[in-house]
């Protein structure tokens, strides 16, 4: 895949509307052949994070975990305590030919998590709820930054964004209790006060691009 400025941004799946009043990417990622890519992204809990991409088409996994921190002390009591530099992360595997960089940074400042708490997300507070997206290389590195300076300069939030962007040293999957928590425990009241109304935006904002 190659960083092309021009490339067609935020490649989406069906032609839907989009209601998100969120600005395209006018930089991204082109496909090239590639039919597998990851990116990782860090915005509060990890189980809204992931319930939300879950449902995106062109999401081929979804993965709760940590970074930026050793691997010695990423276990999800230690990381609670705030202080092993770890947040708490979802790894995302997709299909570039299908979505792009682009449209799922787009999801994630839109939709997933408030990108203007620092080390928090509403209750959830202290630096492992950071807003963070932690990138492989120089090209994502520089989509993200781009994207981030032209939400800011496009004034869609009311106060700046103070999203991280972090080199990817490592990912340390988190434990199995973890994973897909949203989808296995609907009725529990995190999930129904914290996780669902995300997951309800995502399907109004994005209406058709959700899986079916």
């Amino acid at each position: 895949m190659s960083d092309t400025p021009n490339a067609p941004a935020c490649r989406w799946p069906g032609a839907a509307a989009d209601h998100s009043g969120f600005p395209d990417p006018g930089r991204d990622i082109a496909a090239g052949d590639a039919h597998s890519a990851e990116i990782v992204l860090a915005g509060g809990c990890f189980w809204c994070v992931d319930g939300v991409f879950r449902a995106v088409e062109g999401v081929l996994e979804s993965e709760c975990g940590y970074c930026g921190g050793a691997a010695e002390t990423a276990n999800y009591p230690r990381v609670c305590r705030g202080d092993t530099g770890h947040a708490e992360a979802v790894r995302l595997r997709y299909d570039p030919q299908r979505i792009s960089l682009g449209a799922l940074l787009k999801l994630f400042f839109s939709v997933a998590h408030d990108p203007t708490q620092r080390n928090r997300q509403g209750n959830d507070v202290g630096p492992q709820y950071r807003s963070a997206v932690f990138v492989a290389d120089d090209q994502q590195r520089a989509v993200t930054e781009a994207y981030i300076a032209q939400l800011d300069a496009a004034g869609v939030l009311d106060d700046p964004i103070v999203t991280t962007v972090e080199p990817l040293e490592a990912f340390h999957p988190a434990e199995p209790e973890h994973q897909d928590y949203a989808a296995r425990n609907p009725g529990a009241g995190y999930v129904r006060v914290v996780a669902k109304p995300k997951m309800d935006k995502l399907e109004k904002q994005f209406a058709g691009r959700v899986r079916s």
